[in-house]
């Protein structure tokens, strides 16, 4: 059933991304563990800093999370999308194979990763952080896999999100409305 539901969604995104309607929504799955979200930089509902967008310089902001361990637990992924106010849907960020053991990003560790992780295109077709322009909502969602992510060097975006919805054991969200 987990799988199902987190797939559904990773779905709904590819469709979202090829201009067939929003991805934003709620996993229906019962029995995925939860994942607190937060940063130092970050509050939730409130805006995204200025200095984390496309005004600002400072990449990807910092972020740290915590669960109940999971045995089966083998890699990390965060995924940052968006939905805004002219109704488009865009994924900002795909940071995949981060190590179990991880439990926060420093500030811009889009431009330094974790040792062994990979970055995925964006919606924009840039490799790493994408920082966002328009008023929206941001999701900062950190998913505990419980394999590491595999692809193939011509996969896509759509290939990446469903490796990641496949493997997913746990999920937490930050959202950010609006930029300062």
């Amino acid at each position: 059933m987990r799988r199902i539901a987190v797939t559904v969604t990773v779905v709904a995104a590819a469709f979202a991304l090829a201009g067939c309607g929003s991805f934003i929504g709620r996993s229906q799955a019962q029995d995925i563990t939860e994942i607190n979200v937060s940063s130092p930089e970050l509050r939730e509902g409130q805006p995204l800093p200025a200095e984390y967008s496309c005004r600002g310089d400072q990449g990807s902001p910092p972020l740290r999370w915590s669960s109940r361990p999971l045995p089966e637990a083998k890699s990390i992924a965060i995924v940052v999308d968006s939905h805004t106010a002219s109704n488009s849907a865009a994924v900002h960020w795909v940071l995949y194979n981060i190590p179990a053991t991880t439990t926060e990003l420093g500030p811009n560790a889009a431009a330094d990763p974790p040792e062994g992780s990979g970055q995925a295109r964006v919606t924009s077709g840039e490799m790493g952080y994408d920082p966002p322009c328009e008023e929206g909502s941001y999701r900062f969602t950190v998913y505990t896999l419980n394999d590491r992510v595999v692809i193939d060097k011509d996969d896509g975006l759509p290939e990446v999100l469903k490796e990641i919805a496949d493997k997913t054991i746990a999920r937490g969200r930050l959202t950010a409305v609006d930029i300062e």
